[in-house]
């Protein structure tokens, strides 16, 4: 078959991207259609084959700003002709899905979210004022007309499934994004090795520490938990990641809590292995980084919703708190602290059991039986 795999943005890094990569491997000779690519922040794509919209060639202060590029995503996608291909694979949580296709060629969506900014966090977006009010509106019927395109639709968890039925009437296959349990292991051995030394960019603090691994994004709630942390100041608290936040975070953060910008995988697995836990305070759509934290024995703290619920096994894996406040952080923090010798003991075995349950085999076997 001819194969395409459509995608909102090429332009990051993280749980998504990693899925494309495994979608990559499953379909070498597939090219990968996308408003516009930026090798500089998606370097892990450089050897994908890429078709880009006309969002490319627009200067840099549009195409790299979300908000004033949003109104040429509709187009973008509606104008790209798959009438050669047998199948297009649409990973989104935007505007892929939006895609036209010809009655003879297949259009699966891998739904990751409805569009967060118009159904799910219009408060963190701030798209609920009222002067853009009108072109909401008219986003949200595209939307909704968008979302019926794809022949089938895939969500990546549960909670995208029920999100689907409620916003866009329609039902939808559940299939967990991939955990790559084979490369996490060569990582995990690595470790073990010891004439091998992973170097951190900043001091691991002696075990002493929790751990984000997160987008510095308005609806990631990386502010709840520095909040929660200015308080509990006997506390350490390491943040990985980037975003449009960072300087705002770093400004409101104490002495307790540092920034490491990136890390590699081998890093990573650095910083889950000798955190007391991974704080998760957001409300996530499926959320890989709290299976890779598992799989290195290191319980999550997370927000009771989303797709948390589906990945953390509560009391042997992790446990969760029950408001976005900082008193609901703190209390589980501080129980925490009362458990976590225990949760610990248990994660080493606890932990990569449950990653088996979303094994990379465990995917391309499912999505081969739809295809």
């Amino acid at each position: 078959m001819k194969i395409a795999i459509v995608y909102d943005w090429l332009d990051k890094w993280g749980g998504v991207e990693r899925l494309l990569l495994i979608l990559a491997e499953m379909y070498p000779n597939a090219w990968f259609y996308t408003s516009y690519f930026d090798p500089a922040k998606a370097a892990w794509a450089k050897n994908l084959n890429i078709k880009t919209s006309y969002i490319e060639r627009m200067p840099d202060f549009i195409k790299k700003n979300r908000k004033s590029s949003i109104p040429f995503y509709p187009f973008a996608f509606e104008s790209f002709d798959f009438s050669g291909y047998d199948l297009v694979i649409s990973a989104s949580s935007g505007f892929a899905k939006g895609i036209i296709t010809r009655p003879p060629t297949k259009h699966i969506c891998l739904l990751l979210t409805p569009t967060r900014y118009l159904w799910i966090h219009p408060d963190e977006y701030k798209t609920n004022t009222p002067w853009l009010k009108p072109y909401v509106k008219y986003l949200k019927k595209w939307d909704r007309i968008a979302a019926q395109r794809p022949d089938t639709i895939i969500s990546i968890s549960k909670t995208v499934q029920e999100r689907a039925k409620v916003y866009y009437k329609r039902n939808s296959t559940v299939i967990y994004p991939p955990f790559d349990i084979r490369y996490w292991s060569d990582i995990k051995a690595l470790m073990s090795n010891s004439k091998y030394q992973i170097k951190s960019k900043i001091q691991i603090l002696d075990h002493d520490f929790f751990l984000i691994v997160s987008r510095l994004e308005a609806y990631k709630k990386v502010k709840l938990a520095i909040q929660t942390f200015n308080n509990l100041s006997n506390k350490r608290l390491i943040i990985v990641g980037t975003g449009s936040q960072l300087n705002e975070l770093k400004n409101l953060a104490k002495s307790n809590i540092f920034f490491l910008a990136d890390a590699t995988d081998k890093e990573l697995g650095l910083y889950y292995s000798n955190a007391q836990g991974l704080i998760m305070p957001q409300e996530e759509d499926f959320g890989l980084v709290a299976l890779e934290a598992q799989f290195f024995g290191c319980p999550v703290i997370s927000f009771r919703k989303g797709g948390a619920l589906e990945t953390v096994i509560e009391n042997q894996t992790g446990i969760f708190f029950d408001k976005q406040t900082v008193d609901s952080l703190s209390d589980c923090i501080n129980q925490y602290d009362k458990i976590k010798i225990s949760i610990k003991k248990k994660m080493e075995v606890n932990g990569p059991i449950n990653c088996q349950r979303f094994s990379k085999e465990e995917f391309i076997t499912k999505i081969q039986n739809i295809l």
